[in-house]
């Protein structure tokens, strides 16, 4: 089953269009992935293929209705059952048991008579053997949430399949599941991902950017080395253009400077020269100039303008300047010890089988491990303070630190991208500093005035970072929970490096091996030690 895309435009109300004259197709059986930078619209292009959004231009067919499981999953006020939307058959199949003969009920349930069965199957595979389908989605972790939908793949068996980050928050055990079923699928598959493992077993690469959408006929592998030959070539083009250009300008300096000489040697000669011809060999010279100038004019003009069209192709990487300073504290200092703590939701047992025990010193890197739904998000609001411990207790040094959450709550939806920079300036400065800073963080001025509803999940990443950045550029300790799962590939090469070179303590939330080895996090806590076995 397959998916056409036709001249597709799309913008949000009273905005430019995030892209326009997209056309492509995923075939019957294809197995394609979207990459592309923050902003370029990937998820936008995946709900209108999903048709959770309609085009402003052009029209999309679908072969059949395509599951479609969204980046953020959302659905937090539903149960599990009402989530996959099985719901009414689940309520259909009881009714039945208990008796009813109402011809409703064997409409909805439409012979499904394994609906149930499925349901549990599926759940059990991805690893939720605790949650029943009455379960509320508000008390599953973000990982949980999205093996809930991923779990509707095998109970709806659709056609057509397409996913938004799937593995974002998802375990290591989980990932691997997700990695199998993506090599084994055989239906139409398109997923927007950053996760280079998941990338490479999709055989078919679509990239999104300002200039269109372009297909790369291999996996991503395949497509960085093909792209890393074209910027090459591109790079000598445009240094080509910039010789042609500084020639172009050079020899119009050589003809400004040669008819400035004949000027002065005329002004000299004129008395030589009877009045009459004077006046001709004046105009002459001076037409003569004024088409040699035209005509360099118009070459340089035409290298200027293939310059701003080539350099607007390239793709080099955008530097993103984030420079935190060093932490000010003197390294093995304590910052937060956590002595036989245990958490209880209202009146929940206890979410630990066993009390925690934790210490971090300045300098420490430490990665904090364990299943979906261990509590490890729970743990680092409990260190930080956001939660008191229901046993045990937290000792805090008088420390600094930045917190960016995987759900970028201080990104709030109603405001501009210069208003919110305004609400972390706390340290009052001047209006051009903040703007300044918005430009590091690749904010230009044209974003400034937009709504941060309109944003990327990796361009709020960006500007929470600027807005941390605003309101605390010293930190002590840096909390990163699940960093990376909404950054392009570039963007999260520039916050690894940034991190690297960071001195201060760190605490890390993240299912991405690569990363954490990138950033020397090098002690670890798991949390699979503490809790109960039905989580570990």
């Amino acid at each position: 089953m397959s998916i056409i895309i036709n001249d597709v435009a799309y913008g949000y109300a009273q905005q430019q269009n995030v892209f326009e004259h997209i056309s492509f197709s995923v075939e019957s059986r294809e197995k394609a992935s979207i990459v592309g930078n923050n902003g370029a619209g990937k998820s936008t292009l995946l709900k209108l293929m999903a048709g959770t959004l309609q085009p402003s231009i052009g029209n999309i067919f679908r072969s059949s209705t395509p599951y479609y499981i969204e980046q953020h999953t959302g659905h937090l006020n539903k149960t599990i059952a009402e989530a996959l939307n099985v719901d009414a058959k689940l309520q259909a199949l009881e009714a039945i048991l208990r008796g009813s003969v109402a011809q409703k009920d064997y409409d909805t349930l439409s012979d499904d008579w394994t609906i149930e069965t499925r349901c549990r199957e599926a759940l059990d595979y991805w690893g939720l053997k605790s949650a029943t389908l009455h379960s509320g989605m508000d008390g599953l972790s973000g990982g949980e949430r999205t093996k809930v939908f991923l779990a509707g793949i095998q109970i709806h068996e659709p056609e057509i399949i397409l996913m938004d980050e799937p593995s974002n928050h998802l375990d290591a055990a989980s990932r691997e599941l997700l990695y199998r079923f993506i090599g084994d699928c055989t239906t139409t598959l398109v997923v927007v991902s950053h996760d280079r493992t998941l990338l490479d077993l999709l055989p078919l690469t679509y990239e999104l950017s300002e200039q269109g959408i372009r297909q790369y006929g291999g996996n991503y592998a395949f497509y960085t080395a093909r792209r890393m030959l074209e910027d090459e070539a591109l790079e000598d083009t445009i240094h080509s253009e910039e010789n042609t250009l500084r020639q172009a300008r050079r020899q119009a300096q050589e003809v400004r400077e040669r008819q400035e000489k004949r000027q002065s040697k005329g002004q000299k000669n004129k008395t030589e020269v009877p009045r009459a011809l004077r006046k001709q060999l004046t105009n002459s010279a001076e037409n003569t100039a004024a088409r040699l100038q035209d005509k360099h004019a118009e070459r340089i003009a035409d290298s200027k303008e293939k310059l701003v069209d080539l350099r607007n192709k390239q793709r080099a990487l955008r530097e993103l300047k984030i420079d935190f300073d060093n932490s000010a504290l003197h390294v093995g200092k304590l910052l937060i010890e956590a002595r036989q703590i245990s958490f209880a939701y209202l009146s929940s047992e206890p979410l630990w089988s066993e009390p925690i025990d934790f210490q971090l010193c300045s300098n420490d890197r430490i990665r904090i491990t364990g299943n979906n739904g261990s509590g490890k998000t729970t743990l680092i609001n409990l260190l930080l303070g956001r939660l008191t411990p229901t046993y045990g207790e937290v000792y805090r040094a008088d420390l600094s630190y930045i917190y960016l959450d995987q759900n970028y709550t201080c990104v709030d939806v109603d405001y501009t991208v210069e208003e919110l920079a305004e609400q972390y300036n706390t340290k009052h400065l001047p209006e051009h500093e903040v703007k300044l800073r918005l430009n590091r963080f690749l904010f230009s001025a044209d974003t400034w005035g937009s709504t941060c509803r309109s944003l990327s999940g990796g361009e709020k990443m960006r500007l929470y970072l600027c807005c941390l950045m605003i309101s605390n550029s010293t930190p002590d300790l840096i909390v990163l929970d699940e960093p990376t799962n909404n950054l392009d590939i570039a963007n999260m090469q520039i916050l690894t490096q940034t991190i690297r070179q960071y001195k201060g303590g760190i605490l890390v939330i993240s299912h991405d091996n690569r990363f954490v080895e990138d950033i020397r996090a090098e002690k670890a806590y798991d949390m699979s030690m503490v809790v109960g076995d039905d989580l570990a």
